[in-house]
């Protein structure tokens, strides 16, 4: 054997080695991690018979850490399926200590992304719930707006996450937001503004579309969504056989015969992938991550076909991808151009179709950013943003300026 392929070995094994040591730590960490969760599995379990309207709060208490500047709870409220079925969602609210103006706090609901689908990964179940918000709470708190933030029906609370399925993610989003509504101490009004990441991102832009059918009370002004995983058809096409299918590939197997019951595996799912699928989707996002680096370098993929290609995968990708917001809603996006999940060349082809459509977006492309940090990063672009719509600022429209990475190609329907 060469030097050259010795040296490559090593590199390759030393590399094995340490991913190895990483899942092995998680799992001691994860094992720690079991009696804290059984201890708030009571809070999580929701009644016999789930009653109230959509909003409704079944049970609160302080989420334990302290935030400053602001009350910190955990919420368990009503919210729905897409088909009207009752459901719970577990979630967080957090409400500025100072006095709030005539006509209530603004409100802000934030929709995270891809956690895992493990009751520990779900936000509010957290040991450290606001670290990935440490780019933009502190000062959306000291403007004076609640933020509330969902954990999505399924994530933390039983029954199965509608993932990336954006008709129940918004109805998560919209009844997280009549939730907080409902806490007297919040004094929040009907004003608001969602903002999320990557999944959070999809679930944004569907609440825009949606919100005010679900929730005519309320006035949503504006949607911000963060390397948002929208362009769904194209996403699949750059990612099918990468690390990424690994981890995102699990959630929508579980989560996609929701929409379609038929929807069929074998052969579309390598037989690597059908064996580890639940257990990968009970993971957290990090572990199920390193294990996906690992099963990358070993040759092996989750998906055996590209899901572009079969009809049934096709058309839930395509049904799942939001269609650009009117000009009525304000829109913005922030993507970086570094991110390896949500590639920059999807969101490219968004902020091209929708300028062609005529939505009211403003896009900020941020160079060398990565997907994880993309909403950190973003944070301070985007709370002035949030805040002109608050203060009835007409929006911008930053069409003119071409993204600064290609656009990819759109994905042609299949039948």
């Amino acid at each position: 054997m060469s030097r050259g392929r010795i040296v490559a070995l090593v590199s390759v094994l030393l590399v094995l080695s340490l991913v190895v040591g990483l899942i092995v730590k998680l799992r001691i960490d994860n094992t720690n991690e079991v009696d804290r969760q059984a201890a708030l599995q009571p809070f999580y379990t929701p009644p016999a018979q789930i009653t109230g309207a959509p909003g409704t709060i079944i049970r609160q208490e302080p989420l334990g850490i302290t935030v400053p500047g602001a009350t910190a709870l955990r919420i368990l409220y009503v919210t729905q399926r897409s088909d009207g079925t009752p459901a719970v969602a577990g979630g967080m609210v957090f409400i500025p200590t100072t006095p709030a103006p005539a006509g209530g706090r603004p409100v802000v609901a934030w929709a995270h992304g891809t956690v895992g689908g493990g009751v520990q990964c779900a936000p509010s179940r957290s040991d450290n719930p606001t670290q990935p918000l440490h780019g933009w709470l502190p000062q959306m708190l000291s403007l004076g707006w609640v933020v509330t933030a969902t954990d999505y029906v399924g994530l933390g609370t039983p029954g199965t996450e509608a993932y990336l399925i954006g008709q129940d993610e918004a109805r998560d989003v919209v009844n997280s937001v009549r939730a907080a509504r409902s806490i007297a101490s919040a004094q929040a009004g009907d004003r608001w503004v969602v903002w999320g990441h990557s999944q959070g991102g999809h679930a944004a832009i569907w609440t825009g579309e949606l919100a005010a059918s679900l929730a005519p009370e309320l006035h949503l002004l504006g949607v911000a969504a963060a390397a948002p995983a929208a362009e769904l058809p194209v996403i699949v096409q750059a990612q099918w056989n990468t690390p990424i299918g690994w981890v995102i590939g699990p959630a929508v197997a579980s989560s996609w015969p929701l929409i379609n019951p038929n929807l069929p595996k074998d052969g579309v799912i390598s037989q690597a992938g059908m064996n580890n699928t639940s257990r990968i989707q009970a993971a957290c996002i990090t572990e199920a991550a390193i294990e996906a680096i690992v099963r990358d370098k070993a040759g092996q993929q989750y998906f055996a076909v590209n899901p572009s290609t079969v009809p049934a995968w096709a058309s839930i990708a395509a049904a799942q991808s939001p269609k650009p917001l009117p000009a009525s809603m304000p829109f913005m996006l922030a993507q970086g151009t570094a991110d390896d999940v949500v590639l920059p060349g999807p969101n490219a082809l968004l902020q091209n179709e929708w300028c062609a459509a005529g939505s009211t977006i403003t896009a900020l492309w941020m160079g060398g950013v990565n997907h994880m940090t993309a909403a950190n990063v973003a944070g301070p672009g985007v709370i002035p943003w949030i805040n002109d719509r608050f203060h009835d600022v007409p929006a911008g429209r930053n069409c003119l300026t071409p993204p600064p990475v290609p656009a990819s190609n759109p994905v042609p329907a299949i039948s």
